[in-house]
């Protein structure tokens, strides 16, 4: 797949490049004005498929060298010679100042990916992952959005942080079935657990000790970035609301199920999210 969105079969290239229809991302994006909208699509549009080929793109050695082949089209997108699939970042990239480093720092957080499976990495390297899958996006994100500078890139680092311990929260067994775990290698050796692998973790009787640390970090990412919010123009926020208010949802809910296994996939009612969308989707 391309960052122009090459269709699944019997899919238009619009859809495609598309959010899924009824998610909080999709959502959020349709509260934006049209140019601003478009442009939050292809930086999605780019972020799915570099995401895709770090995880269902072959060997290691071939995805390495799909995502070297990324670097390279965004240098050139910069350069001002844009090869066909990073087109539609260009007028994006011109109108709202999009940085070439945010792009490149999404391709190496797919990259950490892609050279090995991820566990019980340190606190170090999940802050560092972090800030590459999830606050480089927010940062082209908030420049899109309209965002004043310096609250812009503070918003982007803690609700960044946010969503992504609340992917990681929300996903440990699906993740543990790929090989992977992204819960600190730190939190582990507080419960005595010193070489965690995905099995072992999930398995050990204090992992909810683990999770309920990370939870709380998660936690206070939220309480910053809604006080980032609450002061900033509403206008230019609209989007990061609803996304930190329906991310938020998942997070309790979570901590309500608990971590005892079997852990039941979690996901909130209808009405809690259409009530998120309601309220933040307002003027």
């Amino acid at each position: 797949m391309s960052a122009t969105a090459t269709p699944m079969p019997g899919e238009t290239p619009e859809a495609a490049a598309l959010p899924a229809a009824g998610s909080s991302f999709y959502t959020a994006m349709r509260l934006l004005p049209k140019e601003r909208r478009e442009a939050m699509y292809a930086v999605y549009a780019f972020c799915r498929v570099v995401d895709d080929v770090a995880d269902d793109g072959g060997p290691r050695e071939v995805r390495a060298a799909e995502l070297d082949r990324w670097r390279a089209d965004i240098d050139a997108l910069y350069a001002g010679h844009p090869p066909a699939r990073v087109k539609p970042l260009e007028e994006p990239m011109r109108r709202f100042d999009l940085k070439r480093e945010d792009f490149q720092a999404v391709i190496d957080g797919m990259a950490m990916d892609a050279e090995e499976d991820i566990v019980a990495p340190s606190e170090a390297k999940l802050d560092l992952y972090c800030d590459r899958v999830a606050s480089a996006v927010g940062r082209l994100s908030v420049r899109i959005f309209g965002m004043p500078e310096a609250d812009g890139i503070r918003l982007a680092w803690h609700q960044g942080r946010a969503l992504q311990l609340t992917n990681i929260l929300r996903d440990i067994d699906e993740d543990a079935e790929r090989g992977r775990l992204y819960l600190p290698m730190e939190k582990f050796h507080k419960i005595g657990l010193m070489n965690p692998t995905p099995q072992s973790a999930l398995a050990h009787p204090r992992l909810g000790e683990v999770c309920a640390a990370v939870a709380a970090e998660a936690e206070e990412h939220y309480r910053q970035t809604w006080a980032i919010i609450e002061r900033s123009p509403r206008r230019a926020t609209k989007a990061a609301r609803l996304m930190a208010a329906a991310y938020r949802l998942y997070l309790d809910a979570v901590v309500k199920r608990g971590w005892a296994a079997p852990r039941a996939r979690v996901k909130p009612g209808k009405l809690p999210l259409l009530l998120v969308a309601l309220r933040h989707g307002i003027l």
